[in-house]
C-alpha cells in the first residue's frame, strides 16, 4: 500500500495596515510588479465643494479704487414750507414779496473699505517636479487662492464680519422691518394660499415703507423652504408648483409687471431671531443697495533664494443700505 501526497495547502498572508498583497501565482499572471502601471490617474483638479451667490444677488459699487479707504454716500432730506397755510401748497399772489424756499440736510454715511491679501509661492524643484507630473503647484495654489476669496465675499456680502462691526444683505442693521411671519410654518402648510399671504404682507410692507416708491422684486429662501415650494402643487389636480404660484399671483407682479424673483440662499437658514429660518426681499439695484468692492491685483513675481512669491490683494467694503426702507426680513418660516 503506498502513500499518498496531499498538496499542501496554501497559506495567505494578510497585514493589518489596509495594504494588499499579492502572492507569486498572481504577480506571474499579471505580467506586472506594480500597481501604477495599471493605474489611470485622472488628471483634472477637483476642488472642494462649494457654492458662492453673492454676484446674484447684489450690485457692485466699482468706483472704489485701492487707493481708497472708506466708500461713502450721502441721502439727502428736503423740507418746504407752504404758502398762507404751513402745510399746504406753496401758492403765492401777484404782488407775493416774500417767496418761501425749500431747506436741504446732506447726510453722509462712510464705510472702511478693507485690505484682503494671500501670498502664494513655491520653490523652483517644487514647480519643476509638479509640473513634470503634469500638475503644476502654481496653478493649484491659485485655484485655492480664488476660492478663498469668492468664499470671503460671498461671507462678506451677506453676513458682513462681526469682528469689524459690519452686517450684511440678510442681517443689515439699518434695517428695521423685522418680524415673524404672519402664519409661517410653512413645512406645515396645507393651503399656498397662507404661503402667498406671508410673502405678500412682506412685500407690501416694504412698499407701504417706501411710501408705497418701491415694491420689491426680489425674495430669497433658505434651501429647505425653496426646495418644498419646488415640490409642492398648488392642489391634487394642480399643474403647478407653489413656486410659481407665488412669482405669478404676488403682489410684486401686479405692480412691476415681472414675475418675482425667488431664489435659494443658504445664510438664511437659522439667521433669524432665536435661529428661526429668514426670507428677505428688497430690489436688486444700485440705487438701493451696493456692494463696494476693489478686484484682485497682484505683485510681480518675487524670487527669494530658490522661492517665487506674488501676493494677491484687493479692497472689500461692507454692504451700503442707501435706502434700507426698501428691505424686509421675516423670521419663522
Amino acid at each position: 500500500m503506498s502513500n499518498l501526497i496531499l498538496p499542501r495547502a496554501i497559506k495567505r498572508a494578510y497585514t493589518r495596515d489596509g495594504l494588499m498583497t499579492f502572492d507569486r501565482q498572481t504577480i506571474d499572471s499579471a505580467g506586472v510588479f506594480l500597481i501604477g502601471e495599471l493605474e489611470r490617474l485622472d488628471q483634472n483638479l477637483h476642488e472642494p465643494l462649494a457654492s458662492v451667490t453673492w454676484s446674484r444677488d447684489i450690485q457692485l459699487r466699482e468706483d472704489v479704487s485701492i487707493a481708497d479707504e472708506m466708500s461713502s454716500f450721502t441721502n439727502s432730506s428736503f423740507a418746504a414750507a407752504g404758502g398762507p397755510s404751513p402745510n399746504g401748497k406753496s401758492w403765492i399772489g401777484k404782488d407775493t414779496n416774500a417767496i418761501a424756499g425749500i431747506a436741504l440736510d446732506i447726510g453722509k454715511t462712510a464705510t472702511p473699505l478693507n485690505l484682503w491679501g494671500m501670498q502664494l509661492g513655491w520653490t523652483i524643484p517644487e514647480l519643476e517636479s509638479a509640473q513634470k507630473l503634469g500638475r503644476p503647484v502654481d496653478q493649484q495654489k491659485f485655484k485655492g487662492m480664488q476660492l478663498k476669496y469668492q468664499m470671503d465675499v460671498d461671507e462678506q456680502v451677506y453676513i458682513g464680519d462681526s469682528g469689524l462691526g459690519l452686517t450684511g444683505l440678510v442681517n443689515g442693521a439699518l434695517v428695521t422691518n423685522v418680524s415673524n411671519a404672519v402664519t409661517g410654518n410653512w413645512s406645515s402648510a396645507t393651503d399656498p394660499k397662507t404661503i402667498l399671504a406671508d410673502v405678500n404682507e412682506l412685500l407690501n410692507s416694504v412698499w407701504a415703507a417706501s411710501a408705497f416708491a418701491i415694491c420689491p422684486s426680489e425674495l430669497r429662501l433658505p434651501p429647505t423652504q425653496y426646495s418644498l415650494l419646488v415640490s409642492t402643487l398648488i392642489s391634487s389636480a394642480g399643474n403647478i408648483s407653489v413656486l410659481e404660484f407665488l412669482r405669478i399671483n404676488c403682489l410684486s407682479n401686479s405692480i412691476n409687471g415681472r414675475p418675482l424673483n425667488i431664489q435659494p440662499l443658504k445664510w438664511l437658514t437659522g439667521r433669524g431671531a432665536s435661529n428661526k429660518d429668514r426670507m428677505i426681499a428688497y430690489t436688486n439695484d444700485m440705487e438701493r443697495v451696493r456692494f463696494p468692492l476693489v478686484p484682485l491685483q497682484r505683485t510681480p513675481l518675487e524670487y527669494r533664494g530658490i522661492h517665487q512669491l506674488t501676493t494677491y490683494f484687493g479692497r472689500l467694503g461692507g454692504v451700503e443700505f442707501v435706502y434700507p426702507e426698501t428691505i424686509g426680513y421675516r423670521d419663522g418660516i
